[in-house]
């Protein structure tokens, strides 16, 4: 017999933000790669504009009458602003932080989002839930293995950035609500456009057929990153989400080493490790749980 289908809700959203975060991570992998030689603003104005155009696609023209029928245009101009202030603080960080400080630091946003959707969202968070994020964190510092003094402003940016983006995951549950997600998209890029629009004129460059290639493709994997995720947020609590997001380490060492030859070390390995099994026993739990919530009541021990 099938399981029914609200056993699998949970599991449903969380295989959508892990394969959100999975995109994100070549998103990331992308913009590491473009930013050698191009400016941020101009590799996110690029990026924005891709992802309005696969919103539009996904949605069709009756995304246009529902975003003007919005009553969260107020939460979509806050998220935007926030995941813009995030980039740019991240960015700035990374100037000054090494990669293991950088990643440790802005890894504090699953935790964030997780006290976050207790005060503003009124979730219950098992324990369950709690030892998966403290278990995700501590597999993030083991693999980044951050070591020496650290800048106080950069590591102030990062931990900005973690805050910034922590709260823009929670006002998604919010927004989605009411919202599609396609009309998300659609807003946050144009929004992300217009900002970096006017900084074209010091920044642009014009990109060889190569590096415009991959911005393009910088763009889909953003835009399908942020359809997933986005709706993944639909079916599952944000509790229950955050710790998946620090499955996107692992995607980074793997893409360090195809595409530039980074040999991870033995704490990298274990702390992957560390991390897909805390994801692995969160996926269980919620599975678990679910099907518990389904039984009949004499099955739960009543009288």
């Amino acid at each position: 017999m099938s399981e029914p289908v609200s056993t699998l809700r949970p599991l449903k959203g969380i295989g959508l933000s892990a394969l959100g975060y999975g995109l994100f991570s070549v998103q990331d992998a992308t913009v590491k790669w473009l930013v050698a030689g191009y400016a941020v603003p101009q590799i996110l104005f690029t990026r924005s504009l891709v992802i309005v155009v696969i919103a539009l696609l996904i949605g069709g023209r009756r995304n246009i009458a529902a975003l003007a029928q919005s009553r969260n245009k107020g939460a979509l101009a806050l998220r935007s602003f926030l995941i813009l202030v995030a980039w740019l603080s991240y960015y700035n960080a990374a100037r000054s932080l090494g990669l293991a400080q950088l990643t440790t630091l802005y890894y504090a946003a699953p935790i964030i989002v997780v006290i976050l959707s207790v005060v503003l969202l009124k979730e219950v968070v098992s324990p369950a839930r709690w030892l998966a994020v403290a278990a995700g964190f501590g597999g993030v510092a083991l693999a980044a293995d951050p070591h020496g003094a650290i800048d106080l402003v950069p590591a102030c940016l990062a931990l900005f950035a973690a805050c910034c983006w922590g709260l823009s995951i929670i006002l998604v549950r919010l927004i989605n609500r009411s919202d599609t997600t396609t009309n998300q998209m659609i807003v946050i890029n144009t929004l992300f456009a217009a900002a970096c629009a006017p900084m074209l004129l010091w920044y642009w460059k014009t990109p060889d057929p190569f590096s415009l290639a991959l911005m393009l493709i910088l763009g889909v994997a953003g835009g399908l990153g942020q359809f997933f995720l986005y709706e993944g947020f639909r079916f599952a609590p944000a509790s229950a989400l955050a710790p998946i997001e620090y499955t996107g380490l692992v995607w980074a060492c793997l893409y360090g080493y195809v595409i530039w030859g980074d040999i991870p070390r033995v704490t990298v390995f274990a702390g992957a490790a560390l991390i897909v099994g805390s994801s692995l026993t969160l996926v269980l739990f919620e599975r678990r749980r679910a099907a518990a919530a389904l039984r009949p009541p004499a099955e739960h021990g009543s009288i």
